[in-house]
């Protein structure tokens, strides 16, 4: 019951820390707001309630209850004056200023203006006199903050002893007696109580005068019970089995909660009416809501369990788990919730008055017991899930933690029984419970990720894979995980307060110098930062659509604009981010100025890519389309960016290279100012042909040609004479150099032909091979059979092909 109420105050207190941020941002608008108004600070009142705290905590007698309250004093006052920290601040600002615009003070040994000396000495009695309020409000936060951390470690201390505390061992067979004996003498006080009211005429009459009431509430919650659930689970198996359209998950997830919510409601209509009669006592109304509580338990198993490990095989599963272990792992989580809530209704029940503390143990220690059984079989059937995914392919994370859990949940098993049965329940307790608590947060957060990429998937209209394989899915249950945090700490023993003040602490933030960041200011420069970085996407969209197509410049030009538009945007958004939140920058000079030079070392080179892609967007002396070559690689300029350039081969594989490479080394650019190039093509002729002929056909050929420019005019050089042929060279300039491959191409197609067409031979190469020891050969015939030496003859010479073996 204990842990159940923790957490319900953690719940409260998650909803009751952000009434002081509304509160803040009201009374930043409305001047009679009280926390604007310092003057209401009674500094007697608080000087008597820090008194008594400091006795209190002297004494050391007080007792826990009592210790909170007046820890809770103490953080209402410290509240209000962290608020007057800031009183008179644009006063104290602008008394400041009208000192800093008198110039500096005088020196030892000098003076200044009489009028100027009287009017600095008036505004610094002046500023003296505003700072009071805060300079107060500063001693006394630091007092009250003292004495809350003064109590919280009294409150620690005093958690720390409890936890250790030992008790009777339930292992002794006395305490079993005395167990049995209190809970005999609690069902006869309550025994005795119930005839003592029914005997009573008048208490009689009144439930007489209730009993309509009484009626229809357990009818209707009879009803709940039997039906609710039934009714509910063929109401959702209409959203999973009808289709697999988008929000049906979402919709079926909504639906289920019935089946947890209904039946609970009915039983709480049940224990009201049975509480309306007033027939219970006071230790019979305790063990009646922790009935509920253990009720509420078992049916949120039931749902979970249903949820996670459907009973449906084409129902997706929690982990891919197969059909075959999802029956076992639904009974296995329906039994942790039963025992859970058998425990806490354990608990309740030895902390009855009437229960000694030997017996506690006794009726304790087995419900642990039961508990450890279920987290080892669970453990094994976390194992088999493991198995198949170790295997699978991108669930190497999702099987790494089922196996941590599986071995943290084996040793749970081992040591929470161990420490019932030597006598610490309270560790033990705070073992047990504690892992089924989180089990069940656990098994919510991964419930809801199938009901997160459902609503992903219905929101930007796209298939259930796309959702599963997007980003925002997985931020948003990231999200969910942080939220359950302060949980998971609450159901591990944090106090709620506690979390309290760490949500306080987060709020104020930390200092640089005399600038405070807050989680405040942090959102508000991510807020306007981001403004001005959908700002300059805009402009950068309407430049390259509207603006830029309408000027004279050429593609590199608009692209170089539109580039450097965007980093003096996102330069001047973090600018203006940073001064909107007020934050100074020359409190930060140092900070970053220290921060520089190690940045300048490690990002060297990305800096000197950063710097040469700037150098490259003002000269342009490339664009995007450009056929360029550097560093050996040569291909079409795709993209430009401000570290690097990509640059698309003709074998359409693309190529990163540094902007550095760019500056300090040699850049061919074959298209830049114009697309005009010059192909030459080399050609050889057998010996004998006409020289001055072949000029004239190449020259003839070379003019054909449509992409060849007349002028300059091609050109026919006779390089000279070569060891098979005469050598020739063809030049001609191209009007557009990016067909250069087919220009060349056809160009020799046209040679062979107009060749073949004069009888003009292209020769090749003639080699003649000789063997010496041709016996020597694998396979050869002995030198006595040869007739004479072998000789292999390849002639290549120009005319018919022609070899000979001698």
């Amino acid at each position: 019951m204990s842990l159940l109420l923790r957490l319900l105050t953690a719940l409260s207190l998650a909803l009751l820390v952000l009434l002081p941020v509304t509160g803040a941002s009201v009374s930043a608008q409305s001047p009679d707001a009280p926390a604007a108004d310092t003057s209401t600070l009674d500094y007697d009142a608080w000087d008597r309630a820090a008194s008594a705290a400091e006795a209190m905590i002297s004494g050391g007698i007080a007792s826990t209850a009592l210790l909170e309250s007046r820890r809770a004093d103490l953080v209402r006052w410290r509240a209000q004056f962290l608020a007057a920290e800031t009183a008179n601040g644009e006063r104290i600002d602008t008394i400041q200023a009208q000192i800093d615009g008198l110039g500096p003070a005088p020196a030892e040994g000098e003076t200044e203006p009489e009028t100027i000396a009287a009017r600095r000495a008036a505004l610094e009695e002046r500023l003296a006199e505003a700072q009071v309020p805060r300079l107060e409000a500063n001693e006394a936060f630091n007092r009250a903050n003292g004495l809350i951390a003064e109590i919280d470690a009294i409150l620690t201390e005093r958690q720390t002893e409890a936890l250790l505390q030992l008790d009777p061992t339930p292992l002794n067979p006395v305490n079993w007696a005395t167990a049995l004996a209190a809970l005999r003498d609690l069902v006869s006080a309550q025994t005795a109580t119930t005839t003592a009211r029914l005997s009573d005429p008048d208490h009689r009459a009144e439930i007489a005068d209730n009993a309509p009431a009484i009626l229809a509430m357990m009818l209707v919650g009879l009803v709940m019970v039997l039906r609710g659930r039934l009714f509910v689970a063929r109401m959702g198996d209409r959203f999973l089995d009808s289709d697999q359209r988008r929000g049906r998950t979402f919709l079926g997830f909504i639906v289920s909660l019935g089946q947890l919510v209904l039946p609970v409601l009915g039983f709480s209509l049940m224990v009201g009416a049975l509480a309306f009669s007033d027939l219970l006592n006071a230790d019979g109304e305790a063990l009646m809501a922790a009935l509920l509580a253990m009720i509420a338990a078992v049916y949120t198993a039931l749902w979970l369990g249903g949820r996670l490990f459907p009973d449906h095989e084409e129902r997706p599963a929690a982990f891919d788990t197969e059909i075959a272990l999802r029956a076992p792992m639904r009974r296995t989580v329906l039994f942790i919730g039963l025992l859970t809530g058998l425990s806490n209704f354990a608990q309740v029940v030895a902390d009855l008055d009437i229960v000694p503390p030997a017996a506690r143990g006794v009726l304790v220690v087995p419900v642990h017991i039961g508990l450890a059984l279920l987290y080892w079989r669970l453990s094994g059937l976390l194992s088999r899930i493991r198995a198949p995914l170790s295997e699978a392919e991108g669930m190497g994370f999702t099987s790494g933690v089922l196996g941590i859990s599986a071995t943290a949940l084996r040793v749970v098993a081992v040591i929470g029984p161990l420490l019932g049965l030597v006598g610490y329940i309270n560790a033990g307790e705070a073992v047990m419970v504690p892992v089924a608590m989180t089990l069940f947060i656990f098994g919510l957060l991964t419930a809801l990720q199938a009901v997160v990429r459902d609503l992903y998937a219905l929101v930007f209209r796209t298939s259930h894979d796309a959702a599963r394989a997007a980003l925002l899915p997985v931020l948003v249950n990231f999200f969910l995980f942080l939220l359950a945090a302060p949980f998971l700490a609450v159901t591990w023993g944090v106090r709620p307060q506690r979390l309290g003040d760490l949500y306080v602490r987060v709020l104020e933030g930390f200092s640089i110098g005399e600038t405070r960041i807050t989680p405040g200011i942090v959102l508000a420069v991510i807020l306007v930062f981001a403004a001005g970085l959908l700002l300059t996407r805009l402009l950068q969209g309407a430049l390259k659509s509207t603006v830029l197509p309408r000027t004279k410049l050429d593609v590199g030009a608009r692209n170089a604009v539109s580039a450097g538009v965007g980093y003096i945007g996102i330069a001047l958004a973090a600018l203006i981010a940073v001064t909107a939140a007020g934050i100074d920058l020359t409190a930060l000079g140092f900070v970053v100025g220290a921060l520089s030079v190690g940045i300048g070392f490690g990002l060297q080179n990305v800096i000197s890519n950063f710097v040469s892609g700037i150098i490259l967007l003002i000269e342009r002396p490339i664009s995007e389309g450009d056929w360029i070559e550097v560093a050996g690689t040569m291909g079409i300029v795709k993209d430009i960016s401000v570290r690097s350039t990509t640059i698309e081969t003709f074998d359409k594989t693309d190529v990163i290279v540094p902007n550095a490479d760019f500056i300090s080394g040699t850049v061919t650019n074959w298209t830049r100012g114009n697309t005009v190039g010059r192909v030459m093509i080399n050609v050889g002729v057998a010996y004998g042909t006409d020289t001055r002929r072949v000029t004239q056909i190449l020259q003839e050929i070379a003019e054909s040609h449509e992409d060849v420019a007349r002028f300059p005019e091609p050109g026919i050089d006779f390089m000279g004479f070569g060891a098979d042929s005469l050598d020739f060279r063809v030049r001609v300039i191209l009007k557009n150099i990016n067909l250069f491959g087919d220009v060349r191409n056809e160009l020799n197609h046209r040679i062979a032909e107009r060749f073949a067409e004069e009888g003009i031979e292209i020769p090749f190469a003639q080699r003649d091979i000789w063997l010496r020891n041709p016996e020597a050969l694998p396979g050869a015939r002995p030198a006595a059979d040869a007739l004479e030496p072998v000789t292999i003859e390849v002639d290549t010479a120009p005319g018919p092909e022609r070899s000979s073996d001698q």
